[in-house]
């Protein structure tokens, strides 16, 4: 998959089932290939862990993002800013707010009041507080994190799907078109290309949608 789509889109993202099947070796690869990575592992867990993990991870071949919990807090948030300090060119570091599969009556069976986009950016905010350098957030929340955390704090949109697509497992999706007006600095695609019959054409078509927003 990663061979077709070679030059057709910008980076690879490695989550955590291809992580945990294939672990860094996936990374490896991937990079092999001239791929900058998106690592989504989301890392939440107390700040020691996680400072040896974004360690870990930051040293990766080729990984040019990563991904923490907002929700593990400040300190954690912290934490993870601090793995990274003193590299020259070390990886964005951003920080997973509340994820596109949940709506709101997800969030209170799990306890947290609130609408998604009030949670997602209380959580932008908390994000910026502690040093990262943005947030992954669904296109419905981009707009008021963009005017609250400024113009270069990156947000990058999951839940992407191209008019006519299946929503899947997705609560919170938008157009590939509507996320980048909105302002959305990175999409994530995954289904939409890599379930389709032509998985290259599919990204070139989504590209090709997004450009005059650009």
């Amino acid at each position: 998959m990663a061979r077709r789509l070679r030059g057709a889109v910008g980076l690879c993202k490695v989550g955590n089932q291809l992580f945990t099947a294939e672990g860094p070796r996936a990374v490896q690869e991937l990079a092999g290939l001239g791929f900058e990575i998106f690592l989504d592992l989301k890392f939440h867990d107390i700040p020691n862990t996680v400072i040896g993990a974004v360690a870990a991870a930051a040293n990766l071949r080729n990984v040019t993002m990563l991904t923490v919990h907002t929700s593990g807090g400040l300190a954690m948030m912290r934490a993870a800013r601090e793995a990274l300090a003193g590299r020259k060119a070390g990886p964005a570091l951003l920080g997973v707010t509340v994820l596109t599969s949940l709506d709101a009556a997800a969030l209170r069976r799990i306890g947290i009041s609130g609408t998604p986009a009030s949670r997602a950016l209380a959580l932008a905010k908390l994000a910026k507080e502690a040093g990262l350098d943005g947030v992954v957030a669904s296109a419905h929340e981009v707009r008021s994190i963009r005017r609250a955390c400024g113009s270069n704090f990156l947000i990058v949109v999951p839940g992407v799907r191209p008019v006519g697509s299946a929503a899947n497992d997705q609560s919170r999706v938008a157009s590939p078109a509507e996320a980048i007006r909105a302002g959305a600095s990175y999409l994530v695609v995954g289904r939409p290309i890599t379930a389709a019959e032509d998985p290259r054409a599919a990204a070139l078509g989504i590209a090709s949608e997004i450009e005059p927003q650009l």
